[in-house]
């Protein structure tokens, strides 16, 4: 399995293949515009100049890595000769099953089509192509090439072959996979989204600051970073997607996204990405201000 495809250059796309490209494989990155490409490049490169710096690869492996990947904007010919195919574009259903429709189409019978959707039903992923045994999810974490935790989602109809395949392909870039069933948010969001969108009610009705939350949790807790920043990393209209999918398909009250995270993804708040959410974020800048709306007058 040494042709990787991976699908979408954002963040979490280019981290997938610069991973991948890391330990060996050949990787096919693949976006709608040659210019999302370049600056995924330009984020690969960056991210292995730190690795470089830090001495945990050679300038060698650096160059290795890069000649390993190759960009395409179209989807055949990218995905056309790939042992898997990893699916990294926006967290939306019907984006996922047309891509997936496609794919089906275009790759060898023989390739296993995964998804890295945090949210999105493996199962019905799946149902949209005449290959559901080869249908599973991998859901990778934020940042890639350092987070260890992959979450291998088996569809209901996916094989016993198939998912010893990705759990040793993850296991060859040094990740601990973990076997999870298709289910609303699978293991990790379910736990995580709706804490966040508690914290987020926690501060809508004027219980405590945006610090003062996030220190409770940190020091509290022991967490590494608080949920408000932490929804601003993810990103606040990922939050709210992944909350929406959680309600739809438990169809209960607890899952409700809170009105403030919705206002904020309407305003286009959407934390790092947009530089701003509950914090603003400045090119450069290290300290963390809290955004203007949520400061203590």
């Amino acid at each position: 399995m040494q042709n990787i495809t991976v699908i979408g250059s954002g963040t979490m796309g280019n981290g997938i293949a610069h991973t991948f490209a890391q330990f060996g494989y050949k990787v096919s990155l693949v976006d709608i515009k040659q210019e999302f490409l370049d600056k995924a490049l330009a984020t690969i490169t960056k991210n292995i100049d730190r690795q470089v710096e830090k001495g945990s690869i050679t300038e060698s492996d650096k160059q290795n890595t890069l000649k390993n990947i190759s960009t395409f904007t179209k989807l055949e010919d990218g995905a056309k000769d790939a042992d898997v195919v990893v699916e990294a574009a926006t967290e939306n259903t019907e984006l996922k099953l047309n891509i997936f429709r496609e794919l089906d189409k275009i790759c060898k019978p023989a390739a296993i089509l995964a998804s890295n959707t945090s949210s999105i039903s493996i199962t019905k992923i799946g149902s949209v192509t005449k290959r559901a045994d080869k249908i599973i999810g991998m859901h990778f974490m934020n940042p890639v090439p350092l987070m260890k935790l992959v979450e291998i989602i088996r569809g209901k109809t996916t094989s016993d072959a198939v998912m010893k395949i990705v759990m040793d392909t993850s296991r060859s870039l040094k990740k601990v996979p973990v076997e999870v069933n298709d289910a609303p948010g699978f293991v990790a969001n379910r736990i995580l989204i709706p804490m966040i969108n508690e914290a987020i009610y926690t501060l809508h009705e004027g219980v405590a600051g945006v610090e003062e939350i996030d220190t409770v949790m940190k020091l509290g807790m022991a967490h590494p970073m608080g949920p408000l920043q932490l929804a601003d990393f993810i990103g606040l209209d990922v939050c709210l997607s992944i909350q929406q999918v959680l309600f739809d398909g438990f169809k209960n009250h607890k899952y409700t996204p809170c009105p403030l995270l919705s206002e904020m993804v309407a305003a286009g708040q959407l934390g790092v990405k947009s530089g701003k959410g509950f914090y603003v974020y400045t090119a450069g800048r290290k300290d963390l201000v809290v955004a203007d709306r949520f400061r203590k007058h």
